[in-house]
């Protein structure tokens, strides 16, 4: 396999799975917010919590092999630039964003309160205008 080809299949590998983790991303807060608004079922809850960290646990399985594919194209293929650094830095950010999803499901399960229904709504949101972002360096490549 010539070095296009691979650079094609780790590329398309390495989206495949950042898409698998951006929808937990997506979907872990929202669990959140139902757990949030169930409470006093404990049958609801008890399979939202098992939903969540079925959830967590897959989203790391995809970050970590979408981080794998990445540092590939970055050392063999040589991938750089300034944008590069921005988007991990907002990459970064939304790592921080889903363990901290994932620390509040934790925390249910020992018996910590969550945010509001309403913040938890708003937290989100975030990984949306994140991603945004992160889609336009990677196509536009700015600097």
């Amino acid at each position: 396999m010539d070095k296009a080809s691979l650079y094609f299949w780790v590329k398309t590998a390495h989206l495949v799975f950042v898409i698998a983790w951006m929808a937990t991303v997506f979907y872990l807060p929202r669990i959140l917010v139902n757990l949030t608004e169930t409470a006093g079922q404990p049958e609801v809850q008890t399979r939202l919590l098992l939903m969540g960290k079925k959830l967590y646990r897959f989203g790391h399985n995809m970050f970590g092999l979408a981080l794998i594919l990445g540092l590939a194209l970055w050392l063999y293929f040589h991938i750089s630039g300034g944008w590069l650094h921005a988007k991990l830095a907002l990459v970064a950010l939304m790592l921080a964003h889903f363990i901290v999803a994932g620390r509040w499901l934790k925390g249910v399960e020992k018996g910590r309160a969550l945010p509001s229904s309403k913040a938890l709504r708003w937290f989100n949101e975030l990984p949306l205008l994140l991603l945004i972002a992160v889609v336009y360096l990677v196509l536009a490549k700015p600097f």
